[in-house]
């Protein structure tokens, strides 16, 4: 599984052709403890850059946008219960939608772990 990641701190992890969305770990510290989590419904079609999903939190509420384009083809259930999933584990079962990559070729313009620490300073 390719982790990559975007300037506006969030990651995108490939699992075949099935891409997980997240915030990182970084956005997660910087926002807090998350009480609210809603991402865009099951078949809606976006396009890099796009709101794919909205977090809130104690501090402030934040979008998210599609690192890539794609198909949402879920949001996480799993925070619908517990949003604080996503502050206790942000690049792993925090993951916030999973979608269809229409657009393979504009992974290239994500950055890799290493660029991403580089870019943090």
């Amino acid at each position: 599984m390719t982790l990559y990641f975007t300037k506006e701190h969030e990651w995108l992890r490939l699992d075949g052709e099935t891409a997980f969305v997240g915030i990182t770990k970084h956005a997660a510290e910087e926002l807090g403890e998350l009480v609210f989590v809603e991402s865009r419904e099951a078949g809606t079609e976006v396009t890099a850059g796009e709101s794919v999903a909205v977090v809130e939190s104690v501090k402030a509420a934040s979008d998210i946008y599609a690192p890539v384009d794609g198909v949402v083809l879920e949001g996480n259930p799993a925070l619908a219960d517990d949003p604080a999933r996503v502050s206790s584990d942000p690049e792993g079962e925090g993951w916030i939608l999973k979608f269809r990559l229409t657009n393979p070729e504009q992974l290239s313009g994500l950055m890799d772990a290493a660029a991403y620490t580089a870019f943090l300073g």
